[in-house]
């Protein structure tokens, strides 16, 4: 790999770089970093027929310019346009392309601060800014964090955002793809607590806000994690007030795990992030999620074993019961998944089960994932 890594440093270089020849190329490559995710996931869906091969590669490569600039970039190769770089089965087996998806410069001469400009992944509750295999939301603009002790604070402006071709709700963004987005939060830990609040505003389109809490103990030989999150987004054009609660627990023992959640949506919606997936939203499973479903409450249950160090057995259930307001049906999934992590960087899960949709034939579903991380 670390051959890999220098070929494509010196590639860099050579083609794109080549204003920077004075200095010391050897100099040049220990001052950069390359790291990134390489992802493949096959899905299998009957009675549809329903197939799939997807494919994403994911790199990121930090540059340290000086002791207080770094210059990151972050490249997607796959096919179609960015940021869902997927090639599927659906089209003909073509190259693949590359897009670049970050491009900003940091700076962190400020004790405990660090400052971002240019092009880059949008980091909230509210987005999904990185994923190895879905959407990544990406603007252009200035962000900041400083930490003061236990509390940290984010504040960001962007004056475009990737918003209408990426997410869950590119529908509201359509005659507004130039809408400005800012968003401003403060992250506080204290002992095992981790409290954080979040507002985002994007000009002419939405008002959004979310809520969160989660506390981590032991017990014994029990580790638990509880959380709980409330978040609200406001659509200005269609005066829609979408809302979302979900609170749930994690529990380890031994080699035993347990995990259980649940969650409301309220009449008006449940389209409460920029992405169904994001952190203010509640999607813990496979295909089914409370996200972007009014009027619906969701329940999240699994247990799993660690057979060995790398080898985790899972049973996963989850089960949306929709009310009259949703527009949808009640739905369930029930699925085994085998996850082995063969080493750090590379792990492969498989699944297969069952989704059920009332007044539907029950439907099959498979799912094979690799993913190498560097």
């Amino acid at each position: 790999m670390k051959i890999i890594k220098l070929g494509l440093i010196a590639s860099m270089a050579v083609c794109g770089f080549t204003s920077l020849s004075a200095q010391n190329l050897t100099d040049a490559i220990k001052n950069v970093d390359i790291s990134g995710t390489v992802a493949y996931r096959y899905n299998d869906y009957e009675p549809s027929g329903s197939t799939q091969n997807n494919y994403k590669i994911a790199t990121s490569i930090k540059s340290k310019i000086n002791e207080d600039v770094i210059f990151n970039s972050r490249f997607l190769i796959g096919n179609n346009t960015a940021p869902k770089v997927f090639n599927t089965s659906t089209d003909a087996d073509t190259n693949l392309d590359i897009v670049l998806s970050e491009a900003s410069f940091i700076y962190t001469g400020l004790n405990n601060t660090s400052i971002t400009i240019g092009k880059h992944g949008i980091v909230s509750p509210f987005t999904k800014s990185r994923d190895a295999m879905g959407d990544e939301q990406t603007g252009t603009g200035l962000s900041a964090m400083t930490s003061f002790g236990p509390l940290s604070l984010t504040a960001a402006y962007y004056n475009q955002t990737n918003f209408n071709t990426s997410g869950s709700i590119q529908s509201l963004f359509t005659g507004y793809e130039g809408a400005d987005f800012m968003t401003v939060g403060a992250y506080l830990s204290l002992n095992n607590f981790n409290v954080d609040a979040h507002y985002a505003k994007a000009t002419d389109v939405l008002d959004a806000y979310t809520m969160g809490i989660d506390y981590s103990n032991s017990i014994n030989d029990f580790k638990f994690k509880t959380f709980a999150r409330y978040s609200s987004l406001s659509e200005e054009v269609s005066n829609i007030d979408n809302s979302l609660w979900k609170a749930g627990i994690k529990v380890n023992k031994d080699i035993f795990g347990a995990f259980v959640a649940y969650g409301e949506t309220d009449e008006d919606g449940g389209s409460v992030g920029i992405d169904g997936s994001s952190t203010s939203g509640f999607d813990e499973h496979w295909r089914l999620a409370l996200s972007n479903n009014a009027d619906s409450s969701m329940l999240f249950a699994d247990v799993d074993v660690q057979i060995t160090p790398k080898l985790n057995l899972a049973l996963k259930y989850s089960d949306l019961d929709a009310g009259e307001e949703s527009g949808t049906v009640d739905k369930s999934e029930l699925y085994l998944q085998a996850l082995y992590k063969m080493s750090s960087n590379l792990t492969t899960y498989v699944r297969f089960g069952e989704l059920k949709i009332d007044n539907q034939d029950n439907a099959t579903m498979g799912r094979l994932h690799i993913q190498y991380s560097f």
